[in-house]
């Protein structure tokens, strides 16, 4: 399971590192680029933890930074870790490469909390649901290319169930818009909701749903998001938490202190309007009911 992680966190803490021993040496982005004879894009990624990190980068970049013989040989060694690969590297350009990064760190957080306000998250979709919304999204994409897409958004959804490392908590809020709306014909939709009612069963899975009655709240401005935490671990420092924000060619990767404490607020809010576990199960049985 921990070659399943990949090298998402090696990525991000080499990257991290890096760049704080950069801000540490007063060299500016564009001087480390002209020093290494490197694009600026390229240290960018590097701290950003977008790719693979090549042991010679690291040596030339602490070699620029000054820094001790002892933490330039960890970085090395956090640079190897860099070209583990991860399950959905399997799926090709089925998961775009601006998704990845968020993969590997679902597989790794031990807490994620949803908001989606106008359709079901992949890690709940079925089959036929997910589907039909890369038909209507993609009508572009083959159905070849639509099946592997599909199969690697239900290889994520083993992290519910699997045993080691633990399943992580996992929270969502849902709107009573997404619900309602149809993605496929009636049976299709019948089917996902009651595999939402069956995946709240999970007892490390909290499905509620908000209300249209709740009125205007402050989910409606942040629009859909994901709160991810990461487990201390043993020998690193912990990965700290991150909000993810999706669009449609694109992601946002939101970590600064001051971003993740406005969506904890926005979570709140959310966590105080929406219908309680027992409610929410009530209210999808009655859009069954009604289907």
């Amino acid at each position: 399971m921990t070659e399943d992680m990949g090298s998402t966190v090696p990525r991000r803490q080499l990257g991290r590192t890096l760049k704080q021993l950069r801000t540490e040496a007063g060299v500016t982005l564009d001087a480390a680029a002209d020093a290494l004879e490197c694009s600026r894009q390229k240290v960018w990624r590097i701290e950003s933890g977008l790719g693979v990190v090549r042991s010679l980068d690291v040596r030339a970049m602490c070699a620029l930074y000054d820094v001790k013989p002892e933490l330039v040989g960890a970085l090395v060694g956090l640079a190897t870790q860099t070209r583990a690969k991860g399950w959905w590297h399997a799926y090709g350009d089925a998961i775009p490469e601006w998704f990845e990064l968020y993969v590997g760190l679902e597989a790794v957080a031990s807490r994620l909390r949803f908001f989606k306000d106008a359709l079901l998250p992949g890690i709940l979709q079925t089959r036929e649901y997910a589907l039909g919304m890369y038909r209507t999204d993609q009508p572009e994409m083959d159905e070849d290319g639509r099946e592997r897409a599909v199969e690697a958004r239900l290889q994520r959804q083993s992290l519910l169930t699997r045993r080691l490392p633990q399943a992580p908590i996992v929270e969502i809020v849902l709107s009573e818009a997404a619900l309602l709306r149809p993605v496929c014909d009636r049976q299709v939709m019948i089917g996902q909701l009651e595999h939402l009612l069956t995946v709240s069963t999970l007892p490390n899975v909290v499905i509620r749903v908000l209300p249209l009655a709740a009125g205007q709240h402050r989910g409606a401005l942040a629009g859909s998001f994901i709160i991810l935490d990461f487990p201390a671990g043993n020998r690193n420092t912990p990965e700290p938490p991150i909000v993810y924000c999706e669009s449609l060619t694109g992601a946002l990767y939101l970590d600064r202190p001051a971003e993740y404490a406005a969506y904890e607020k926005v979570w709140a809010s959310l966590d105080a309007l929406a219908l309680d576990e027992g409610q929410s199960r009530h209210m999808i049985n009655k859009i069954i009911g009604e289907m």
